[in-house]
């Protein structure tokens, strides 16, 4: 008898009957990631490369600042998501008027992940090796070329890799975020999966989630070779 009950519940979870609920949430966990992921980008590229040459040994030393900037790095990523999403969610209202909704918590994700991302980008540079750096130095490079010419490129696919981390990293803050008024399939999970009892429903929510997972997996690590096995035909 509960040999059947599971294979009825997962019957259930392929449904159209089950995917009229998810199928509404998936858009809004695709579009919180994509914005989300653009200013994680954007914010943590710009957080790491300060990070790097701002320290005492890189092409801008400012130790001071390094310090206070990477103290401020380690107490957000020292807080756990479910904080940090509800201390800014005001800010999310202060600025489009609202605190619930994809759109609301698109602000709050991303505080949450370019701290993460911002520390990710910094390992990767750190990797050039120092020798390259002194090589362009020596030959009269500015240091926006060396950072664009130099170190970004030579940390590539470490960088590629690392922002695959933090897409997957997203996706999972999604779904945190959604028991906060977010929505999505964290929103669909816990209000219907859980809530309400609907096993089904929860089952085809992590489904969906794990091929988004998935995907974004593969598409990482197969950029990251494509661009090593295109450095090594140079």
């Amino acid at each position: 008898m509960e040999k059947m009950t599971l294979l009825q519940t997962f019957a259930s979870a392929f449904s159209g009957k089950t995917w009229a609920i998810v199928l509404p949430e998936i858009y809004n966990t695709l579009y919180m990631v994509l914005f989300t992921t653009i200013l994680t980008a954007f914010f943590g590229m710009l957080l790491g490369i300060l990070l790097v040459s701002t320290d005492a040994d890189g092409i801008y030393p400012c130790p001071r600042f390094s310090a206070i900037l990477g103290g401020i790095v380690n107490g957000l990523r020292s807080l756990p998501s479910i904080i940090i999403i509800i201390l800014t969610l005001p800010l999310s209202r202060m600025l489009i008027g609202v605190s619930y909704g994809p759109k609301a918590c698109i602000i709050a994700l991303a505080v949450t992940c370019i701290p993460m991302f911002g520390r990710l980008v910094e390992s990767s540079i750190l990797e050039v090796p120092k020798g390259k750096i002194e090589a362009a130095r020596s030959m009269g490079a500015q240091n926006r070329h060396i950072i664009m010419k130099v170190m970004i490129p030579e940390a590539l696919p470490s960088l590629i890799r690392n922002f695959t981390i933090a897409v997957v990293a997203v996706i999972s803050t999604t779904a945190l975020a959604g028991m906060l008024g977010a929505g999505g399939l964290g929103d669909v999970a816990v209000r219907f999966g859980y809530n309400r009892f609907k096993t089904d429903i929860l089952i085809a929510a992590v489904l969906v989630m794990i091929v988004m997972v998935q995907i974004v997996q593969r598409a990482g690590d197969g950029l990251s070779k494509l661009v090593l096995k295109k450095r090594h035909l140079i």
